[in-house]
């Protein structure tokens, strides 16, 4: 089964709101066997829902219409779907029952807009909203079927894991698909391209590799499509084990892993604690790792020793090495990480100083200068590494990068 999501907006397409809806809808669709062949966003304007909707008609067999359902004049969905489908909006009881019994409950009296939203189109089945006044609706047409839902975010993911997704499955229609992300860290997404090549080559026709990447990382993400879940499953596993085993240092986890979390387990798991000295990040990395609920297990704190001074007087780093070398160098990154171990009695520290842009770069030392340390039970580590001129950019690599590299250290010390 090929879908198509269409959203309704103006608010869209001038860019006052992001269109997450979308995103969520074709991860939801996808993971129900439904292929998602195209995303469209359209005026509020009758005329273009219209041929919005003739061209779905033609090229999918499953239609997912958001937004344009609510009581206000510019809210004009229904009138375009009774348009399309040569019927007329009826006055719906049950519906209006409903908006009834929320406005009552709620101790607000109904005015006719209100009313207005229980006027559905006579063709449609309604899918009930039990979080909202605006129903979903149901069309079939020329072995099509249109389903029309409110574009707020919380009301049109209940009713499409509830209501909607659940009839898909009992048309019959929809096939197996399986996907896996493998999440990697520390090699951009050429050089990774470059190391599984031979890998990627050799994977069989109809096991799919994305190349998904970020700021912080690469996704890769295998799909197969069938008839036997079960059976698509182990090949794509399978294939996943072979890349596990030409890029172990570089993969972190898989599918809904993130990095923050599976440095907290690996924590939790070996009684060990943490603690993050920032200069360059600003809070950064803390703030990934306090992210992850349970973090207090594992984190104790962190300091954002953003002047020379505070480096000095609470890490203990040593003015003349400063003075010397520059905050953003190796010697100053070791004495803070641990400068911090001493100080919060922790096992791991974390330590970053560089030049996050777009000023403040020299020759020796240019925009995207960053060094990072880790001091662990044994011993500490440091890098350097040059990101771009990209201030957020660097920071959330810096971010990122550090965290691989603590990743690295616990798993050489277990």
């Amino acid at each position: 089964m090929k879908a198509e999501i269409i959203t309704i907006g103006d608010e869209i397409l001038i860019g006052q709101i992001v269109d997450t809806n979308s995103a969520w809808i074709a991860e939801q669709l996808n993971l129900a066997g439904v292929e998602v062949f195209r995303i469209t966003s359209v005026h509020d304007d009758l005329n273009q829902i219209e041929e919005a909707l003739k061209q779905a008609e033609k090229d999918v067999d499953f239609v997912l219409i958001t937004g344009g359902l609510g009581p206000t004049k510019d809210d004009i969905t229904k009138t375009a779907l009774c348009n399309f489908f040569n019927t007329r909006l009826i006055f719906n009881e049950d519906v209006f029952n409903i908006i009834h019994e929320r406005f009552t409950r709620r101790n607000i009296d109904i005015n006719k807009l209100n009313r207005d939203q229980a006027l559905v189109p006579e063709l449609c089945e309604v899918i009930p909203n039990k979080l909202g006044t605006a129903p979903g609706l149901w069309f079939e047409k020329n072995n099509t079927i249109f389903v029309s839902v409110p574009g707020v975010p919380f009301e049109m993911r209940h009713i499409l894991t509830y209501e909607i997704l659940p009839r898909l499955m009992q048309t019959g229609r929809t096939k197996a698909i399986y996907h896996k992300t493998i999440h990697t860290q520390g090699l951009p997404e050429s050089m990774l391209a470059e190391r599984i090549d031979q890998w990627e080559t050799a994977l069989p026709a109809d096991i799919k590799l994305a190349y998904l990447p970020n700021p912080m990382s690469v996704r890769l993400r295998l799909s197969a499509v069938g008839d036997n879940e079960e059976l698509l499953k182990q090949r794509v596993e399978k294939e996943a084990a072979k890349l596990q085993d030409l890029i172990p240092d570089y993969i972190f986890g898989y599918d809904e892993d993130t990095l923050p979390e599976v440095i907290g387990r690996m924590l939790i798991e070996n009684g060990r604690l943490l603690a993050v000295a920032e200069s360059c990040t600003g809070g950064y990395i803390s703030h990934l790792i306090t992210l992850v609920p349970g973090s207090s297990g594992f984190y104790k704190g962190g300091l954002t020793a953003y002047s020379n001074e505070l480096k000095e007087n609470l890490l203990g780093v040593d003015p003349e090495l400063i003075t010397r070398n520059g905050a953003v160098s190796e010697p100053v990154v070791r004495q803070m990480a641990e400068g911090l171990k001493n100080l919060m009695k922790v096992d791991y520290t974390i330590s970053t100083s560089g030049i996050a842009g777009p000023d403040g770069g020299t020759d020796e030392k240019p925009v995207g200068t960053v060094w990072i340390a880790v001091a662990g039970p044994y011993y500490t580590a440091a890098e350097k590494f040059i990101l771009g001129d990209n201030r957020e950019r660097n920071i959330i690599r810096s971010s990122y990068t550090a965290l691989r590299l603590l990743r690295q250290m616990i798993l050489k010390d277990i």
